[in-house]
C-alpha cells in the first residue's frame, strides 16, 4: 500500500512540475532514488508516455538518456 501511495504522490508531483523542464527532471531523478525497483520501472513506462504530448519534457529527457549511454 505505501508504495503505492509513494507512486502516485510522484506522478502529482512530476506533474504539477511540468512546467519547468529542469524541476521536472530534478524530481524524476529524486523519485527514482527513493523507490524500490518495480516502481521505478512503472514511473519511467508513466513518464515516458507522460512527455510524449509535451515536447520539450521529451527532449530534455532525451538529451539526459544520451548522456547517460
Amino acid at each position: 500500500m505505501e508504495n503505492r501511495l509513494m507512486f502516485d504522490y510522484t506522478k502529482r508531483i512530476l506533474e504539477n512540475v511540468s512546467f519547468d523542464s529542469d524541476l521536472f527532471v530534478k524530481e524524476f531523478n529524486k523519485a527514482l532514488l527513493q523507490m524500490v525497483p518495480y516502481d521505478v520501472d512503472r514511473l519511467e513506462q508513466w513518464v515516458e508516455k507522460y512527455v510524449l504530448d509535451k515536447p520539450i519534457l521529451h527532449q530534455k529527457l532525451s538529451q539526459i538518456e544520451m548522456q547517460e549511454v
